[in-house]
């Protein structure tokens, strides 16, 4: 499970019936700046689900409100606070449950559009590069072929060896 802790937002377990985003606002205020709470309701019943999602604007205070709620006691229950880790959906690049699957398409296209012109560019080295290998080896022949007219290598085997394999390599 390689889920990303979203450090300013916290996880709030154990909440009576009666708590509503009100309430839950209230009990963490004392601890900082709050810039989104969230009780998830269950579709059949229109209730929330006995947890929610505290949003603190700064990581610090959402760490001090943790230490000092989880383990607490709202309205006869006891509270489990943890991070929150991002709910995880099907769809959408990221797949955060926030984030709409459509939120990416721009990014994706320019990936798409970054990864065609890499493609591009790579065949045009590697055919810059065949050029080059065979110019390389046309030289490497001539000069091979200009030892053989050479009195003083004529007779030399290696150079005689060297050019024939060149010869059988360029076939």
């Amino acid at each position: 499970m390689n889920q990303q802790v979203q450090k300013n937002t916290l996880y709030v377990g154990g909440l009576a019936e009666e708590v509503n985003e009100t309430i839950l606002h209230s009990a963490f205020i004392p601890f900082g700046d709050i810039k989104d709470v969230k009780t998830p309701l269950d579709q059949a019943t229109q209730k929330h689900r006995s947890f929610g999602f505290v949003t603190f604007l700064e990581r610090e205070d959402a760490a001090a409100a943790m230490d000092n709620m989880d383990g607490a006691e709202l309205y006869g229950r006891v509270l489990t606070v943890n991070y929150a880790l991002p709910e995880k959906i099907k769809g959408g690049e990221q797949g955060w449950a926030a984030q709409p699957i459509w939120a990416d398409a721009d990014t994706w296209f320019e990936r798409q559009q970054q990864e065609e012109e890499m493609q591009r560019i790579q065949k045009e080295n590697q055919a810059a590069m065949q050029v080059a290998e065979e110019l390389h080896r046309k030289q490497i022949t001539e000069e091979r072929e200009g030892e053989k007219d050479d009195p003083d290598t004529k007779d030399d085997p290696m150079v005689m060896a060297e050019a024939e394999s060149l010869k059988q390599s360029n076939s």
